[in-house]
């Protein structure tokens, strides 16, 4: 069996950037400093005239993005999760999100799988501080074919997007002749009778394998890739609430305020159901090596399958 292809969604947004420019000429890139992490770079040596490095000023970057919007370009501003969703929250909210801005934030780094850079780069909470903002979509993509149609679908969207990626090489799932990408349309993975796995971004592939770790253990897992939080498909979530009568909700973030909390919102109202979420549970991260901090943290395929198990 050959191996799966790994690739990193920061990348896949750097090299998305890249095809947008070349058939669009009125998107800008910037970014605070982090070209090379961003991987923002790589649209700066194609289209150096196009990019702007507004050094470690993400606040400021924000409000210069807003203000290029108003020409009638299309900014993608990117910088890591911690500062494009918590330094500038202000910015993002009043300058961009109030008056409903055409402006893409490409936030990387999110998540427990910064690894080595700790706790203050680990955002655990840019899903809930963006999903409180008016008008804002957040796209969480699970690989590189899913990032690259993201930015492609951000860019055809009028408004606001805030669009989240990894740092940690993710596998390719979605490189099937019949995926497509529609914002707010979750996509049924694995079907399954039993129990349903509600995933997104790094956490859907993770979800995958430890749905075939349940399938040994005769549980039959249906796994449900919601790469939009906001709009969230509501009919497909309702849906696996009344064929699998219980929901598992995983996510690489806080279990306050993402994933976990919007699925909540909608079968609370819809379809009442029982619930149980995985993620970071209330507390912040520590530095080390990305793999095994998604194993520490219960984050991985053996933590799912064993929290999974535990909340039958």
């Amino acid at each position: 069996m050959s191996e799966v292809k790994k690739i990193a969604t920061r990348d896949s947004y750097g090299n998305a950037l890249v095809e947008l420019g070349k058939e669009f000429d009125n998107v800008v890139v910037l970014d605070a400093d982090l070209a090379a992490a961003t991987k923002t770079g790589t649209f700066k040596k194609e289209f150096p005239e196009r990019h702007i490095d507004c050094g470690i000023a993400e606040c400021n970057m924000m409000g210069i993005a807003a203000g290029l919007a108003t020409t009638g370009k299309v900014p993608f501003a990117s910088s890591f999760a911690m500062f494009a969703a918590g330094r500038a929250f202000e910015q993002v909210r009043n300058a961009i999100g109030y008056p409903k801005l055409n402006v893409k934030i490409g936030a990387t780094h999110a998540g427990i799988s910064v690894g080595e850079d700790g706790a203050t780069h680990q955002c655990n909470e840019d899903i809930a501080l963006m999903r409180t903002i008016p008008n804002m979509v957040i796209i969480n993509p699970s690989d590189d074919v899913e990032a690259k149609a993201a930015v492609k679908a951000a860019y055809e969207h009028y408004g606001p997007v805030y669009l989240r990626f990894g740092r940690l090489a993710a596998p390719v799932i979605n490189d099937t002749p019949d995926y497509k990408f529609e914002i707010g349309k979750g996509v049924t993975v694995r079907d399954g009778k039993d129990i349903t796995i509600v995933a997104t971004g790094l956490e859907v592939g993770f979800a995958v394998e430890a749905a075939e770790m349940l399938a040994k253990d005769g549980i039959d897992a249906r796994v449900v890739n919601i790469h939009t939080i906001k709009p969230i498909d509501e009919d497909i979530i309702v849906k696996a609430a009344q064929e699998t009568k219980k929901i598992f909700t995983v996510e690489e973030h806080s279990i306050i305020g993402g994933l976990g909390s919007a699925v909540c919102d909608v079968l609370c109202e819809k379809c009442p159901a029982p619930v149980y979420k995985i993620g970071v549970r209330d507390t912040f991260g520590e530095s080390g090596p990305a793999v095994e901090l998604l194993h520490k943290y219960e984050l991985d395929a053996e933590g799912i399958y064993k929290q999974v198990k535990e909340n039958m």
